[in-house]
């Protein structure tokens, strides 16, 4: 079982300078957590003009459950970052597992309409 101190780096310091990657706290009992963000943004690898997404991370907790300010801070990571939806759920699907190892994890990114065209991702992971 992983373990895991509630002090944390972001949590309780205002902007990102406090950022040390996704943090986690032990889960208190929970079966499942589902987190929406609609602050992702993303810039188009072809275009360099940037994209922006709605992030639904749902998983079941192990030991750990995420905090979400350092999710937030996370997720502004890739602001000037080049990457496609897909890319970002496979890429935040695999960062969540890094981070707090839930026996089960679906991340779905939906692009807002871009050329009339709603894009979403979803990546899942045992």
């Amino acid at each position: 079982m992983n373990e895991r101190s509630t002090e944390f780096v972001a949590l309780g310091h205002a902007g990102s300078d406090h950022f040390a990657g996704i943090e986690t706290f032990p889960n208190p009992g929970v079966a499942r957590v589902e987190m929406t963000s609609d602050e992702l943004v993303a810039m188009c690898p072809v275009t360099n003009q940037p994209d922006m997404y709605v992030a639904t991370i749902e998983y079941e907790p192990d030991a750990l459950c995420i905090e979400s300010k350092s999710l937030k801070l996370y997720l502004a990571s890739f602001r000037n970052e080049g990457a496609f939806c897909e890319q970002l759920a496979a890429d935040i699907a695999a960062e969540v597992r890094r981070a707090a190892h839930p026996t089960r994890i679906k991340v779905t990114i939906t692009q807002h309409t871009r050329g009339g065209i709603v894009t979403e991702a979803t990546a899942e992971l045992p």
